[in-house]
């Protein structure tokens, strides 16, 4: 028997595809028969083995967890995160289709930035009857102070997202217009990363358009706009709410990508009507910001007075003209789901002519016929508020579909409707196209059916708009269309945008030309930014120190099976003082300062290497795992042993592999300040002439400097010894001496590290510090003393905090 003739046939994983009535497939035409962008991809995913798609679908996973792509769910946890949910077959639609679809969505952007300048200009689509003025003015996306304001560039929309979906005819239609602050692009990028290591073939790679023109497009019209008079050039940055944000990821990920600044509200200060940012050198002037926080919490002085995200003022420097946004404060009023029920009769009036591609049929229940309308009709509509911003298949608890609300509601839905009309919209309640999904199965998966939109994006250039050749789509946990959101179940797939013949390999790198070759700058380093690597570097010596420190108690409780020997005496008061409980194996403070750590970590991901995090991260799964599972003595020796390889194997990655910028010497003057802080504590504790007998040993055992006093002095620990090697040696980096040296060195490379020829205050704190310790003897460096140097260390770091880090 032949090779061919033994081998098994190749499953059809297509087999279960079922299409339902009435509803459009991406897959598969009216006909039934299978579109022809999809044909070649089928027949190669089809002569796969279960075996091999699962080995490149882990392939696209690990690539995904190794650069640390995660999505933020809503918890009290402000560093809860779930994994990036890729639905690992991508969408596929070929470049005629995709060009038909930009061209009516850049006749709707131009209609939108019409809106916008009409509603905080002239105002005539209120006046003329085109908007309800109560509807615009009952919007918490109306921002009154923008009115009368015209934005730097001449143009309030920059950057926009649109949610498509196919109807069941095949045609497609606008389901929502993001305006306010649009996420994705990031994650898009991400996607086609991960998708092009699960298909690494030269078809289809070759034949699908890249993502990286549009966003090189786009920086390239930010740079242009944020220069001011005189085209001098000032900064563009990326505005963030911060970590706690569901896309935050997606933030630092494009600022990466980009090389922009990525700053929260904190980081900016406005003076004399000019935006700037607080870095190390001082204030600079920013002249763009890409906004990614609503735009009511961008200014609480003039907008929303709880914001504690928003920067004092900003508001100032955009009605001055000196700051440009992307977009417009107050672009969220195009989001309102009630929008949709006036556009088509805008376009005509603005644009005299019909919308190229309609959006979803939407009703507002503020008129008499209309409101009479959707009652007679609930029974094949979505109803829901008239100010919701997130598109129609995002259901809220309060929605009703079909003719049944999905939360709990007491009244009917016409005396909902009559009741409320006036904040209420009916939309057609239309059926979404489904895609192709993998989905496993006992006998290995198969292929089927899931309604998705896509997310379509487009950039503002000097040339007009550009469109991302490229998507994000949004598939469904289910049939479900309402399970489409991530925070529901829902996963993304890349959107691939495929020509008939191979395309341009478009790049953000410059072309090759050594001759005009010129090495880039690492940039600016905002304060806040350097405040979080100067006490990740605290945080991180300060646990684990920490942990060697519960090591030590552990060890000598196995030894002695006696809580009440004396240096485990000393050891639980010195720890109380810190807030730790060594009567727990893995001390809830431990924890806690893990955490602290990973706070801080996660402010700067944009500057911290994925590795760092990722390493940062297992220490921290791995110490909470722990608090279960480890038991008092050699049990939690050994679990504290685990945990100082993780920390060390963390510092020596993230030490070795970071660019020694700004901001690697305040991580590293962090860690130096702190370990001579520590150092200094745990000799005034335990060289102490009251410590019990015993306790020197475990000094040297805690600063992981046994085998060097072993050969340095050979002979037992003593006072001078012990003093001599943890604080005088200018060779062991377990030393006070060297960490001071070290600090020395590292404030000598700031900048205004000198004033007019100079030692800036900063450095001539440091310098008596060392003069003392390399002269000094070790019976000069009393208890003391150490005290006193602790003093002087805090009031160093104050010094770096004054002149750097405000």
């Amino acid at each position: 028997m032949s090779e061919a003739a033994s081998k098994p046939p190749a499953p059809d994983f297509f087999s279960d595809y079922r299409l339902s009535p009435g509803v459009a497939d991406e897959l598969f035409d009216a006909q039934g028969q299978m579109r022809p962008v999809w044909r070649r991809f089928v027949d190669r995913f089809s002569r796969l083995t279960p075996e091999e798609i699962a080995a490149r679908f882990e392939r696209g996973n690990l690539y995904l967890r190794d650069a640390g792509v995660f999505y933020r769910q809503y918890s009290n946890d402000p560093l809860q995160e779930r994994e990036w949910p890729l639905s690992h077959i991508p969408v596929i639609l070929h470049e005629e289709e995709w060009a038909s679809i930009c061209a009516g969505l850049a006749q709707r952007a131009d209609l939108l930035e019409r809106v916008m300048a009409d509603l905080y200009g002239p105002g005539t689509l209120v006046q003329d009857g085109h908007l309800p003025a109560e509807l615009v003015a009952g919007s918490r996306q109306w921002l009154r102070p923008m009115v009368g304001v015209p934005p730097r560039g001449g143009h309030y929309l920059h950057y926009l997202a649109f949610e498509i979906g196919r109807s069941p005819d095949g045609s497609w239609f606008v389901l929502g217009d993001r305006t306010q602050a649009p996420s994705g692009a990031g994650f898009a990028l991400e996607n086609r990363m991960a998708t092009g290591r699960i298909f690494p073939e030269r078809f289809p790679r070759a034949h699908i358009h890249r993502l990286a023109g549009f966003f090189g497009a786009f920086r390239q019209a930010m740079e242009t706009l944020a220069r001011g008079p005189g085209g001098r050039e000032r900064y563009a940055a990326i505005l963030t709410p911060g970590p706690s944000n569901d896309t935050y990821y997606e933030h630092t990920y494009i600022a990466r990508y980009l090389g922009m600044m990525l700053l929260e509200g904190e980081d900016l200060l406005v003076e004399n009507g000019q935006a700037m940012v607080r870095t190390i050198q001082g204030p600079q002037p920013v002249g763009l910001l890409w906004r990614r926080i609503d735009a009511a919490f961008a200014d609480p002085l003039e907008l929303d007075p709880s914001s504690h995200i928003g920067t004092p003022g900003l508001m100032e420097a955009v009605r001055e003209r000196n700051l440009a946004l992307v977009n417009a404060l107050g672009s969220g009023i195009l989001e309102i789901r009630a929008m949709m029920a006036f556009l088509p009769r805008i376009a005509q009036v603005m644009l005299d002519q019909p919308l190229m591609l309609p959006n979803i049929a939407t009703w507002w229940c503020g008129g008499d016929a209309e409101r009479a309308y959707v009652r007679g009709n609930a029974g094949r509509m979505m109803i829901g508020s008239a100010y919701a911003v997130d598109i129609p298949f995002d259901i809220g608890a309060t929605t009703a579909l079909g003719g049944a609300f999905l939360g709990k509601e007491s009244r009917s839905i016409s005396e909902w409707i009559e009741a409320e009309g006036k904040g209420l919209v009916g939309q057609e309640a239309v059926s979404l196209s489904t895609t192709p999904v993998w989905v496993d199965t006992a006998e290995g998966g198969r292929v089927e059916p899931r309604p998705m939109t896509v997310r379509v994006f487009a950039a503002r250039t000097p040339q007009g708009w550009r469109f991302m050749k490229g998507g994000y789509a949004r598939i469904g946990k289910s049939g479900d269309a309402t399970a489409l959101a991530m925070q529901r179940g829902g996963s993304v797939a890349d959107v691939w945008v495929v020509s008939d013949r191979p395309v341009p390999q478009e790049t953000l790198a410059p072309p090759e030309d050594d001759q005009n070759f010129r090495r880039a700058t690492p940039g600016i380093l905002p304060a806040r930014a350097a405040d979080n690597l100067y006490w990740l570097g605290r945080y991180v010596e300060r646990t684990e120190d920490a942990i060697r420190i519960i090591r030590a108690y552990n060890l000598r409780l196995a030894q002695t099976d006696n809580p009440a020997d004396p240096r485990l005496r000393r050891l639980e008061e010195f720890m109380e003082g810190y807030g730790y409980d060594l009567s727990q194996p893995v001390p809830a403070a431990l924890i806690d300062r893990i955490e602290w750590a990973r706070g801080c970590a996660s402010k700067v991901r944009d500057r911290f290497s994925t590795d760092g995090w990722a390493a940062l991260n297992d220490l921290a799964k791995t110490a909470r795992r722990m608090t279960v599972t480890a038991k008092p003595g050699d049990d939690a020796a050994r679990a504290m042993s685990v945990l100082v390889r993780k920390i060390t194997g963390f510092s020596g990655l993230v030490h070795e592999n970071m660019y020694r910028f700004s901001g690697w010497r305040f991580l590293s003057l962090g860690r130096a300040l702190e370990r001579a802080d520590s150092l200094a504590a745990l000799l005034a504790e335990f060289a102490d002439q009251l410590a019990p007998e015993g306790s020197l040993d475990m000094a040297v055992e805690v600063a992981d400097s046994v085998i060097t006093h072993q050969r340095r002095y050979r002979v037992e620990t003593s006072r001078n010894t012990v003093v001599d090697l943890l604080a005088l040696d200018s060779d062991n980096p377990r030393a006070i001496l060297f960490q001071v040296q070290r600090m020395r060195y590292l404030t000598a490379e700031l900048p205004n590290a000198k004033i007019n020829g100079r030692l800036a205050l900063l450095s001539r704190a440091i310098v008596p510090i060392e003069a003392e310790l390399s002269v000094a003897n070790p019976s000069e460096i009393t208890t003391k003393r150490l005290i006193q140097l602790r003093a002087d260390l805090a009031h160093v770091s104050d010094l770096l905090g004054t002149g750097y880090l405000r």
